[in-house]
């Protein structure tokens, strides 16, 4: 075979189309020969992969984009392995996106999702077409088991901006599976008078713990909660506010200047507030009896 041909085998992880095969001179009838002796696998229709090769995950999501065509579009949890933001795919079928007009029936192994992407949401990377990374985040989110700690990751690793997300969100209200990364979208950008302070404030009405003040004076800014008589802080953390470098840098810096003045500093975060409460408030008392 020719260079351009083991080239293409290289690229493409040993996964390719008949249409590939053909325009690089495999004949049609070698092509149905191979697969009858098992020196090609049929992944799909059309799609093979060669002897030799292991069927990887980024095999199977060139495949199926392959079998997409190229106005398909790779989505999901595959689009996050593509993209570097996975270890692996989840067990299950590979997301590939076509327009709503198209009228095509997925094969095993493929989970076909009808709709019309905005160009801004589809990006071209190692030669297959993929989801752009703010909607990859999202909906990635949106089905993992622990959506909340992969959604923190990719902004805490900058696989995006927090204002991408928002705008991807924006673009996709009304999709399948949005109103989900909606939710955690919101959880992940949480402050001091946002959800996570009033669910704060329950917790400790509820448990009857007392003497905290909203939004103490400390300096030129303020501290979410604070037990004054106590010098205890409880600072909100959620990296996804902190998409500004410089409002990052103060964030910490108030925190180092409260625990050089003296005062006990905890940070909380949405997940802990929404998954661990009772751990949260246990902090909070051990934090006090320790002060009293």
């Amino acid at each position: 075979m020719s260079r351009a041909w083991n080239d293409l085998l290289l690229t493409q992880g040993g996964v390719v189309s008949r249409a590939q095969a053909l325009e690089h001179g495999v004949p049609a009838r070698t092509i149905t020969r191979w697969v009858a002796e098992g020196r090609w696998l049929r992944i799909h229709p059309g799609v093979y992969l060669v002897g030799g090769h292991s069927l990887t995950d980024p095999a199977r999501i060139r495949a199926a984009w392959l079998w997409g065509g190229p106005d398909s579009v790779v989505s999901g949890p595959a689009s996050a392995l593509w993209l570097g933001m996975l270890g692996r795919v989840p067990e299950g079928p590979i997301d590939v996106t076509i327009g709503r007009e198209l009228r095509r029936r997925p094969p095993p192994g493929v989970r076909l999702r009808r709709r019309d992407l905005d160009p801004l949401d589809r990006a071209m990377v190692r030669g297959i077409a993929v989801t752009e990374p703010a909607l990859t985040v999202l909906e990635t989110a949106a089905v993992l088991d622990d959506g909340a700690t992969f959604l923190d990751r990719a902004l805490q690793q900058r696989h995006v901006r927090f204002e991408a997300l928002h705008e991807a969100y924006c673009r996709s209200v009304g999709s399948y599976g949005i109103a989900r990364a909606r939710e955690l979208l919101v959880a992940c950008a949480d402050r001091a008078d946002s959800a996570a302070e009033r669910r704060l404030i329950g917790l400790l009405r509820r448990a009857g713990v007392t003497g905290f003040v909203v939004g103490h004076p400390f300096g030129r800014t303020t501290i979410d909660i604070a037990f004054p008589g106590a010098r205890l802080a409880i600072e909100f953390d959620s990296w996804a506010w902190h998409t500004d470098p410089d409002r990052f840098n103060a964030d910490r810096e108030k925190g180092n200047a409260l625990v050089d003045a003296g005062w006990t500093l905890l940070r909380i975060t949405w997940k802990e507030l929404t998954e661990r409460p009772d751990r949260v408030l246990a902090r909070i008392r051990s934090a006090l009896l320790r002060a009293a």
